[in-house]
């Protein structure tokens, strides 16, 4: 498929938007990032592994990119994405609601377990869920749907997406070159995956567990 040949060698086609479109690669990641993040229904775009690519390319004169640049264009990206997605979050338990062919869009699975997420941890969700492909997206949505107060989402939106841009331009920038990195892009690609999944699977093991025992001592 176009879109996981797209994530899984997004470096390849990194430096094929970098020659084409040259300092407009900046506006391309700003529009993947944003969307990835503002539009709740396209929560499976590559944001991390996107940025991780072009940072790597950033410590590489020979592609024009700026490090600093990049990660004021993709932290704005994040930060403002999760502001759109919280008002559209805020707008689908009103008017949305009355809108079947919105909640068709909706992901019913990937929206429960982002509920069931931020029920555990609260507000600070919305800075541990930057780091959750997913959950990362519905997040935002949840918070506008549960009318959390815009001034708290906003604080924890922009710290979020600050330190998430900051932790993925930083490994890019600093490991991407390595030629052990660069000969396994792929599965570099997929490790980053796994390892912002295991937060997840960690909540779901805890559940099961705390499930079973409440079973046995009814038993």
């Amino acid at each position: 498929m176009p879109l996981i040949d797209f994530i899984l060698h997004i470096d390849d086609h990194l430096v094929t938007i970098v020659n084409n479109f040259g300092a407009g690669t900046y506006w391309i990641i700003f529009a993947i990032i944003f969307i990835e993040t503002g539009l709740v229904i396209f929560p499976f775009l590559p944001g991390d592994s996107l940025i991780f690519a072009a940072a790597a390319m950033a410590a590489n004169p020979k592609y024009g990119l700026n490090v600093w640049l990049l990660y004021i264009v993709a932290a704005a990206a994040a930060i403002i994405g999760d502001s759109i997605n919280y008002e559209i979050g805020k707008w689908s338990v009103t008017s949305g609601a009355k809108h079947s062919w919105f909640n068709k869009l909706i992901n019913e699975n990937d929206r429960l377990a982002a509920e069931k997420f931020f029920e555990r941890h609260g507000s600070i969700t919305i800075v541990i869920g930057r780091f959750i492909p997913f959950i990362r997206t519905f997040v935002p949505f949840i918070s506008g749907g549960s009318k959390m107060h815009y001034q708290t989402f906003v604080i924890y939106n922009i710290l979020g997406g600050l330190l998430w841009t900051a932790l993925f331009t930083s490994i890019g920038y600093f490991f991407g070159n390595f030629p052990v990195v660069k000969g396994h892009f792929s599965l570099i690609v997929i490790g980053i995956i796994l390892v912002s999944v295991v937060p997840i699977l960690v909540v779901a093991l805890k559940k099961k567990l705390t499930m079973r025992r409440e079973q046995h001592f009814n038993d």
